[in-house]
């Protein structure tokens, strides 16, 4: 999440590890949605820059990477588990 702080990071997270819960139905804690929103938007800004070329601005560019990265991860978490 480039261009927020720590403080404003962790609140993006939390946020975007929540709508990431709701829209993928599954159940989390807060540390868990706090962490799947900040490696989400890693994961998010990753994907963004090797398809288009470049990151989302602003911290609500910021947030939509983060829960489209948080859902990739839940839907990557649900497929390994469901092989084994």
């Amino acid at each position: 999440m480039s261009g927020v702080g720590w403080f404003m990071a962790i609140i993006l997270g939390g946020i975007a590890g929540w709508i990431a819960e709701k829209v993928m139905k599954a159940e989390h804690g807060l540390l868990t949605n706090i962490i799947l929103g900040i490696v989400g938007a890693l994961l998010g800004n990753w994907l963004a820059r090797l398809i288009f070329g470049t990151t989302a601005g602003g911290w609500i560019g910021q947030l939509v990477i983060a829960v489209i990265g948080a859902c990739i991860l839940i839907w990557g978490y649900r497929a390994i588990r469901s092989r084994g």
